[in-house]
């Protein structure tokens, strides 16, 4: 990796982590709606997490410093309880108040209040001269073992370096 690129890969990483402090955004609606027409309970969960970003190297032969792709590892405590693995892409602009924007899918692997199995998270995040929006949902249909038709949104927050999460779902009830 050249000086420009790392320099850049710096940047975005910097600019991954700057998505963190949106607390409050509005979690989409896919957690209020149930593919299925058993009883479903709507519910939350909450924890911490400790997550690491690696940058990983372009296969570009003319690689643009804007331009990322980073491994992502998580291990999350509380009501969910397991790790993830994904993949991120980011893009930087170098605009004034930090433009620029993500897109990330990850496995989740653990138990979510008892119940196991797994699921996928699909980000979409954005900065917009400093002001951020981040939309965090479930893949539809990706729930497995006891976690087969979950449904739901994921709110993430950073504070003094502590990553935190909050999780409104809707599962079947167990029979």
């Amino acid at each position: 990796m050249n000086k420009q690129s790392r320099a850049g890969a710096g940047a975005v990483l910097a600019l991954c982590l700057c998505f963190g402090p949106w607390g409050h955004t509005q979690a989409s609606s896919a957690a209020g709606s149930a593919v299925r027409k058993e009883a479903v309970v709507t519910a939350h969960a909450s924890g911490t997490f400790e997550v690491k970003l690696t940058p990983q190297a372009s296969n570009e032969k003319t690689e643009d410093a804007s331009l990322g792709r980073m491994t992502i590892e998580k291990q999350f405590h509380g009501d969910l309880e397991g790790t993830s693995k994904g993949q991120m892409l980011t893009a930087g602009t170098g605009a004034k108040g930090s433009s620029g924007g993500y897109v990330a899918i990850e496995k989740v692997s653990g138990t979510l209040h008892g119940r196991s199995g797994s699921f996928v998270l699909q980000h979409s995040g954005t900065m917009t001269r400093g002001v951020p929006q981040l939309t965090i949902t479930v893949v539809p249909d990706s729930g497995t073992g006891q976690l087969a038709g979950l449904a739901g949104a994921m709110t993430i927050k950073i504070a003094d370096g502590k990553h935190s999460y909050d999780f409104e779902y809707t599962l079947a009830k167990t029979p």
